[in-house]
Order: C-alpha cells, then sequence, then structure tokens
C-alpha cells in the first residue's frame, strides 16, 4: 500500500524532507533519557512490580513511537507530496487529404508481402499515424469508386476502415477517374489551406463514367494537389485468379501499369508521381509525401497537479489522537 502510494509522487517542497533526519535523532535520544530514569519513590516490597511482562510494560514506548509517527507524517505533508497528469492540446494548420486507394482483383498479387493490397494497406494506416493534425478520408475504387470512410479527424475510426477495406462488393476493373472524382468531391467544400489526393493504383485505366483527365481537370480547379503512386513489379505477377470451376489458382500476370498518365496527374496538379516496386520502396514514398506535405503543428502540454498530502495530515491526526488516548488511560499519571 505504501509502495503504490509513492509510486507516482513527485514533492513541491523537496527540501523539507532532510526535517526527516530529526526523527532517529529524537528516538536515540528517548531511548537514552529513558535508560537513565531511576525510579524516587520508597517501598517495604518490590514483589507487585515484578510482573514485567504485562501488556502496559509492553507497551511502554509505544506512545512516543506514536508521536513519532506523527510528526513524520507532518514533515512529509508539508514537502506537499502531489502526482499530475498532462493533457496536451495539438494546434495547427491541417491539410485534407483523401488516401484513393485500388481495391480491384489486381491488387492481391503476391509481388508484395503478403499481397499488394494488405501492403498498401499498411502503409496508409502508418501515414495516418504519423499526421495527428491532418483531417484524412479514404475512397477506394475497382471498377467503379466508393468512400469508405469521409474526411475526418477521428483517426482511430479511420485507421479501422483502412484495415477493413476489401473490394469483393465491388464491380471488378480499374477506374482510376471515377477513383480520382470521387476523392475530389470528397474535398470539394474543405477549407483547408491544402488540400491533397494520394493516387495508388497498379493498373491502366479500364472502366467507370468519368475519364480520368476529365478528373484531372476538376482537381486542378480546386486546387487539388494529387500524388500518384504506380504499385507493382516489372515483368509478371504471381496473381491468383479465379480458374475452371470457379477455384482460385495462381497465376503469372502482366504488370501494365498506365504511367503516363499517372505522371500527366500529378504534374498538372501539383503533385508528383512514384513508383513502388516492392513494400520497401511503398513504405519509401508514403514517407517523402509525408516530408513534402508538412503541417505546421504547436503541441501545448498542460501539466495538472493533484495534492495528496490530505491522508498524510489525518494520519498524524489519527496517531496524535491515539497517544493521547493511551496517556489518559493505559499510561496515565497520578499526583
Amino acid at each position: 500500500m505504501l509502495k503504490a502510494y509513492f509510486e507516482h509522487i513527485e514533492f513541491a517542497n523537496p527540501g523539507v524532507l532532510f526535517l526527516l533526519l530529526v526523527i532517529p535523532v529524537l528516538a536515540g535520544w528517548y531511548i537514552s533519557y529513558a535508560s537513565r530514569l531511576r525510579g524516587t519513590m520508597t517501598v517495604s516490597s518490590l514483589k507487585s512490580f515484578r510482573n514485567t511482562h504485562s501488556l502496559k510494560n509492553k507497551l511502554r514506548y509505544f506512545p512516543f513511537v506514536l508521536r513519532l509517527l506523527a510528526l513524520t507524517c507532518v514533515i512529509v505533508a508539508l514537502a506537499r507530496p502531489q502526482t499530475h497528469n498532462d493533457e496536451k492540446n495539438v494546434e495547427g494548420e491541417g491539410i485534407d487529404i483523401v488516401l484513393c486507394l485500388d481495391v480491384s482483383g489486381s491488387m492481391l498479387a503476391q509481388d508484395f508481402h503478403p499481397n499488394r493490397l494488405e501492403a498498401a494497406k499498411k502503409v496508409a494506416g502508418d501515414f495516418v499515424r504519423n499526421r495527428p493534425a491532418d483531417r484524412i478520408g479514404l475512397v477506394v475504387f475497382a471498377g467503379e469508386s466508393f468512400t469508405q470512410c469521409p474526411v475526418t479527424g477521428d483517426h482511430a475510426v479511420l485507421e479501422s476502415q483502412i484495415y477493413q477495406v476489401d473490394g469483393s462488393f465491388l464491380v471488378d476493373g480499374t477506374a482510376i477517374g471515377s477513383g480520382l472524382a470521387t476523392s475530389v468531391d470528397r474535398l470539394r467544400s474543405s477549407e483547408a489551406k491544402s488540400k491533397v489526393v494520394i493516387l495508388l493504383t497498379d493498373g491502366e485505366n479500364n472502366g467507370g463514367l468519368i475519364d480520368p483527365k476529365t478528373a484531372k481537370e476538376i482537381a486542378k480547379s480546386l486546387g487539388i494537389k494529387v500524388y500518384t503512386i504506380g504499385m507493382g513489379s516489372e515483368g509478371y505477377a504471381s496473381t491468383p485468379v479465379q480458374g475452371p470451376g470457379g477455384q482460385i489458382i495462381m497465376q503469372q500476370e502482366k504488370v501494365n501499369i498506365d504511367e503516363g498518365l499517372l505522371k500527366e496527374i500529378a504534374a498538372e496538379t501539383g503533385g508528383k508521381y512514384f513508383r513502388a516496386k516492392a513494400n520497401q520502396g511503398l513504405e519509401a514514398i508514403y514517407q517523402e509525401i509525408d516530408r513534402l506535405e508538412k503541417t505546421k503543428i504547436s503541441i501545448t502540454t498542460t501539466r495538472l497537479y493533484t495534492e495528496r498530502f490530505h491522508s498524510l495530515a489525518l494520519l498524524a491526526i489519527g496517531f496524535i489522537f491515539a497517544e493521547l488516548l493511551l496517556r489518559l488511560t493505559l499510561f496515565r499519571q497520578f499526583p
């Protein structure tokens, strides 16, 4: 109990604790004084005084011990034991960001570990955790696009949505234009000074109702910067496909990324194009985007103190009361 009390304690007046050195001095003085005491009353027989095992005799030093304990509690209380709680207030010029993620069937290719989609989800989650002052949303696309999570400052909810991403409910395909247009629409009403879309895909546009270049022009008109990432190794990648009878088989599929389109979208919106060929490369890309789009953050820490001397003061009163009670009863002296 005592250890738990002092585990997180700090003292406002630690110098007062040096007064505790008085306690052993007083104890030594009392022991020396008590040993020199001699009786002055003359009696005819000591027989009635030989019961040295009586309760009163055993407890004869106890009142003084209680006084020392009370003094100890008073000294520690005067040192003002405290606990503290730190409250952090994060303020800054946040950036509104939409992560636009390709979830088509080809994103299950295993040239990344364990596959492209899972690797993309991991680095996206890490990216979100490193940007506490930003509002971030998530759009996914395959043959059509869908807002998985609106732009929000609740990063716990966003991370949960990122790791739950599954493209099986969307029509398969790669609708880059639709994905970008939906992302831009999420930022249309944003009042942030900087608005960014990070678009990641592993293929060529082959679906959707909106042409990628049309979506690019809308982004330009709204001042939205688009970073594009082409995800996939060179040559062929082992990809799960549906074989005869409906079973899933692994097949070598050619990696086709429309780098020309992705470079054009990035260049004309003020962003930058990146090519990710492995897990480490993808992580490095998100880290570079993180550096390029820095947020001005001011973190103010307020430390709130809670006084913990009250229990010690009550203990001191209790010890003093117990000493007085013993001196008025068991150790009462008669003139």
